[in-house]
């Protein structure tokens, strides 16, 4: 009995063994497949009466590229306060609670645009909803690939699993894991695709998000110890850009593109949508 039971630990070890080189060779390519997915998904597709901007796009990439560096610069300047790894942890929570913000915002957003434009504009607004759900379908998808990793992995090790089983919960776990992280970035830097719907939601809907952060920052410790105007500086920079170049993309849409809030919901005598 001691024996067989000592064997069936060693098939038990050994599968799982098995399990997780498997795991490892089929992540990359699974994770691929997923973030092609989870791009298609959440980035912009233009109408063919979109008003397209090249200045806004490039003014849209400087600004994320200075904050990018201006992180790098304060991680690289001053001492950490936790680890590398617990810096790395908290900046990837923060990519998921501004997608969490969106979520919550989104829908709400533009339920009431679609409600407050004019009867005629209606319609089509309602048939360009599909990006936007698509984009939010896409989180969901990737958040429940997620959780199903460490319950199937919690059958697999009470022994109610086999071989198949546990492959199929380490890829889950570890692609499905990469997958939401890139679906929410995606989503966030693309604003789950409300352009689709109209020019004027997405610099609408960034200031919410960027202040809403704020406030999470606000009561949260600096990753560095630096001096105070720096932590400021750093704390009121992202939204008052963002902000600032929120007002910006609206005035130029209405100067270059006769594109307003007030003419997307009809109450403009020319409507330009």
């Amino acid at each position: 009995m001691h024996r067989n039971a000592r064997r069936r630990r060693d098939r038990r070890g050994d599968d799982r063994d098995r399990v997780g080189c498997l795991g490892l060779l089929i992540m990359p390519p699974a994770f691929l497949v997923g973030l092609a997915v989870a791009i298609h998904a959440s980035r912009h597709h233009e109408r063919p009466d979109a008003a397209t901007d090249p200045v806004i796009t490039w003014m849209q990439v400087a600004r994320t590229v200075l904050g990018l560096a201006a992180t790098g610069w304060l991680l690289y300047t001053y001492p950490l306060r936790e680890g590398a790894g617990d810096v790395l942890e908290d900046r990837l929570v923060e990519a998921l609670v501004s997608a969490l913000i969106l979520v919550g915002v989104t829908p709400l957003a533009l339920t009431a645009f679609v409600l407050a434009a004019r009867p005629p504009l209606r319609p089509v607004y309602r048939r360009r909803l599909g990006g936007p759900l698509t984009s939010l379908g896409a989180l969901f998808a990737g958040a429940l690939l997620y959780g199903l990793g460490p319950i199937l992995m919690e059958q697999d090790q009470n022994g109610g699993g086999g071989l198949l089983l546990g492959l199929a919960a380490s890829v889950l776990f570890l692609s499905g894991g990469l997958f939401s992280l890139a679906s929410a970035i995606l989503a966030v830097h693309h604003a789950f695709r409300t352009a689709e719907v109209h020019e004027v939601l997405p610099p609408l809907l960034s200031p919410v998000l960027v202040w809403a952060m704020f406030v999470v920052q606000l009561l949260d410790n600096p990753p560095v110890t630096a001096p105070l105007w720096v932590r400021i500086t750093f704390l009121f920079g992202p939204p008052l850009s963002v902000t600032a170049l929120a007002a910006w993309e609206l005035r130029r849409l209405r100067v270059h593109h006769g594109r307003t809030l007030r003419g997307a919901l009809g109450r403009e005598p020319a409507v330009a949508v």
